[in-house]
């Protein structure tokens, strides 16, 4: 299981009932500039890595405004990706088994601060290391599917008390609370302690607590069955080779670290939920969102089952996830109110990284700032030929000769609109502002610099490929 992989196990009766509903409907209330950069970005970027499908959602304002697949679901025979169909989501199960133990904190049935062996006996240290460390990642429990790929004996079914033994009762890979290391193993710990302190499955308690309160309605623990022909179909492939149906795990391996499958349109009830604080009490929200330090004050970025990320000054609780044949990734800018979950079903290919990275900037609708504007601007001037040379100082002017011109547009009019164009950095030097630029196409990306005099002239307006 990569870094991002995770899963869930639960009783089977409540993935049939779940399976009985109907799943997330296609919702399609964003504006339609917005959406039509949203389609754009989805589309070339399954172009551009010939995943298979993707089914997005979108969050803004606080509300659920946009849900649609792209794509081909299954290969044979071809049929079309819908939002309603489940894609494994991976580790972005986890936040759904830290809420589960934040949740017991609030019923009063443990503490955070609570050693792990308190209720799981015979872990290495299990007295010392706790169940917030577990949950952050700095236990120092070795990971038991750091691989990128279904290994053989994972085909097979094995227990999480089998994980436990194999994987938990080694030496620690470090010293409690001094690091921070990604650890499935970390999951199946806390998995067990919710099973232990509630007598029943954890997925029983998701289902009650979470799911149906949200109406996530698509909920699907893949961990104990497959998905349905309804569904989409897992992919991989050996290098550039053909397309291939992915290998399904065998039970148990992805309990409580990456074992939930839903549509796009539920996990965006899960995004709204967060943004409302509607599952939890505040405080476990802090808790949960609070980025965790290490015993010599540095941060982690990672809080309780989510990654603590600073997205250009916005405040992002994300995750990754990856299982065999599917990846996904989810954002929500708390409090801006928005939210973007990507699900695609092919391994090993980061295209729902790719789009949910340029399409949060989209769908946030962040206007260009002056910058940005005037690059864009004599972008879009130089893929004609022309600039404007009212906004040059002297020795820029002079750069820009008709040949250069010529050059601009040959190679920059074929390109057409980039999905994304956005300020990366700024210095002073010289006098003179330095700005850098990063300008993005499908499977290509443009590095601009530019060098700016107080007056506002123009020093430099330079184009290459971005390394």
């Amino acid at each position: 299981m990569r870094q991002h992989l995770n899963v869930l196990t639960g009783a089977l009766a409540s993935i049939l009932s779940l399976a009985a509903v109907s799943h997330g409907q296609a919702v399609d209330t964003l504006d339609p500039a917005l959406k039509t950069r949203v389609d754009r970005i989805a589309a070339q970027v399954l172009e551009q890595t010939s995943v298979p499908s993707a089914s997005v959602a979108a969050v803004k304002g606080g509300k659920l405004v946009y849900a649609h697949a792209y794509g081909s679901a299954r290969l044979d025979p071809k049929t079309p990706a819908t939002a309603e169909m489940r894609y494994s989501i991976g580790s972005i199960s986890k936040q759904f088994t830290a809420a589960a133990i934040l949740l017991l904190q609030q019923d009063g049935k443990l503490s955070l601060d609570d050693s792990v062996g308190k209720y799981v006996p015979g872990l290495t240290r299990g007295d010392e290391v706790t169940i917030r460390q577990v949950l952050s990642h700095t236990s120092g429990y070795q990971d038991y599917w750091p691989e990128d790929y279904v290994m053989t004996p994972m085909l097979k079914p094995e227990t999480a008390q089998q994980i436990v033994d194999a994987w938990a009762k080694k030496p620690l890979d470090f010293e409690p609370g001094t690091q921070w290391q990604y650890s499935n193993t970390n999951f199946v710990i806390a998995g067990q302690i919710v099973e232990q302190v509630t007598g029943r499955p954890l997925m029983d308690l998701l289902t009650e607590r979470i799911f149906r309160p949200l109406g996530m309605k698509s909920v699907w623990n893949s961990d104990e069955a497959e998905l349905t022909q309804a569904d989409a179909t897992p992919y991989y492939r050996h290098a550039l080779g053909p397309l291939r149906v992915a290998p399904k795990e065998g039970r148990g391996w992805m309990f409580a670290a990456g074992e939930l499958a839903m549509t796009a349109h539920d996990l965006a009830l899960w995004d709204e939920s967060l943004i409302a604080q509607s599952i939890l009490k505040p405080e476990s929200y802090r808790q949960m969102f609070t980025e965790i330090k290490l015993k010599d004050g540095k941060g982690t970025h990672y809080g309780l089952g989510v990654e603590v990320i600073d997205r250009g000054g916005h405040r992002s609780i994300e995750h990754s996830g990856e299982v065999s044949g599917f990846v996904s990734d989810n954002a929500v800018l708390i409090d801006d109110g928005l939210a973007v979950a990507v699900l695609t079903n092919q391994d090993a290919v980061g295209a729902a990284s790719s789009i949910l990275r340029l399409a949060v900037p989209a769908v946030a609708d962040l206007k260009p700032t002056v910058p940005e504007q005037q690059a864009i601007d004599l972008f879009h001037g130089l893929q004609q030929g022309k600039i404007d040379r009212t906004l040059l100082a002297p020795n820029l002017s002079d750069y820009f000769t008709d040949e250069a011109l010529v050059d601009f547009q040959a190679s920059l009019g074929p390109l057409g609109e980039p999905l994304s164009f956005r300020q990366t950095s700024d210095s002073l030097r010289g006098g003179m502002t330095f700005r850098g630029f990063t300008i993005v196409y499908p499977g290509k990306r443009l590095r601009l610099t530019t060098y700016t005099y107080p007056d506002g002239k123009l020093e430099q307006y330079l184009i290459a490929p971005a390394e």
